[in-house]
């Protein structure tokens, strides 16, 4: 599916808007399919997806790195499809900060400007103000060498941000960095966004990343938008495989349809009843029941409760791994089919071992149900 800009809201001055924008490269590879999108001015913005699906090339294309083969780019109702990239109201930060070593953190900050021809008490002022937003306030007569990943990155930022962009551009910015320094820089950036109130478009592959950042992610195959969302949205209700197994993992039963009981689809399968929300759920025919290993609960069989309506399956215990928090369990069906379910650890059970027979319950409402096949 492609995001149409004509189901967005009412278009602003700043917002970004991608109109069946296409990109080849050699006639043959198709990077960037007939792709329409809208990003709403001061708003975190992810697109997310495997290499090769086109993100960055779209990234590359709104800063006018590259140019599209057909389609159009506004800002608002200003076309900048063929304007040059350093025309444009839109500043980019890459994975390599690309800072000019030979020089101290205000000067690098301030460079841009001072090719300009800008200079005194006002820009030091500003350069200033730009160091102590990104936290590096006291440390502006540094080298780069001096200075961390994450605050290399920090500096990046400061000097995008100088120039006043009415769109920040990020290509993958913390994949140099370690993973607690990249947890760190995902909650700076969320940050600095929200302080200056500007558009931040973000590339990555890394879902945990887009989830933590972003206000609205545009999950990217083959070149198109396959599901636009909030983080909450695409996680709890995935619309296809794709998405519901890119954007963490879920276990996805196949089963049909056999009728409706108010705002719940009942489905059959392998001979269980199971309820799903009826959201999307045609009245009859086949469809796949997904639900996410952690929102399974694991209990040993033949514990009774009574805990109002729910899903249910019998199932054994085929492997399990300690991961910190949770455990992470195997088990197979009785039609055979191996499941994944996350257990958060608060109290050790020697009874969900090896080979244990267990129950797997859940709520419908945890449920999510996929029609139709992948394209």
């Amino acid at each position: 599916m492609s995001a149409a800009v004509g189901d967005a809201p009412e278009v602003t001055a700043e917002d970004v808007r991608l109109i069946d924008l296409t990109k080849r490269f050699g006639g043959d590879v198709l990077a960037v399919d007939h792709l329409d999108l809208h990003i709403p001015a001061g708003s975190f913005f992810a697109l997310l997806g495997p290499s090769g699906c086109g993100k960055t090339t779209t990234l590359r294309m709104i800063g006018g790195l590259e140019v599209p083969t057909s389609g159009r780019v506004f800002l608002g109702d200003e076309e900048l499809t063929d304007r040059k990239p350093y025309r444009r109201p839109v500043n980019t930060v890459f994975q390599n900060y690309a800072l000019f070593p030979h020089l101290n953190l205000t000067d690098n900050v301030a460079f841009g400007r001072r090719r300009k021809g800008e200079k005194g008490s006002d820009l030091d002022a500003e350069v200033q103000r730009m160091l102590e937003l990104v936290q590096l306030g006291p440390m502006g007569d540094r080298r780069p060498s001096a200075l961390s990943g994450g605050q290399q990155q920090r500096v990046a930022l400061a000097r995008a941000l100088i120039n006043h962009p009415k769109v920040l551009l990020l290509d993958e910015p913390l994949g140099a960095l370690d993973l607690k320094l990249r947890k760190q820089m995902q909650l700076e950036l969320k940050r600095i966004q929200t302080d200056v109130g500007i558009t931040f478009v973000h590339v990555t592959h890394d879902q945990e990343e887009a989830m933590t950042m972003a206000d609205t992610i545009a999950v990217m195959r083959a070149g198109r938008v396959e599901q636009l969302g909030s983080p909450v949205e695409l996680y709890e209700r995935p619309r296809t495989e794709f998405v519901a197994n890119f954007l963490g993992q879920s276990n996805l039963l196949e089963g049909t349809v056999t009728g409706h009981d108010g705002d719940q689809a009942l489905v059959e399968v392998h001979g269980v009843k199971v309820r799903a929300p009826a959201e999307d759920v045609p009245d009859a025919g086949p469809v796949r029941i997904g639900v996410r290993p952690e929102k399974i609960r694991l209990v040993p069989a033949g514990t009774s409760e009574e805990r109002g309506e729910r899903n249910e399956l019998d199932a054994v215990i085929t492997d399990s791994s300690f991961i910190g928090v949770s455990t992470q369990f195997q088990v197979r069906t009785s039609w055979d089919q191996e499941l994944t379910v996350f257990a958060q650890n608060r109290v050790p059970s020697d009874e969900l071992r090896g080979g244990a027979p267990v129950r797997l319950r859940w709520s419908p409402e945890q449920s999510f149900a996929l029609v139709g096949s992948e394209h």
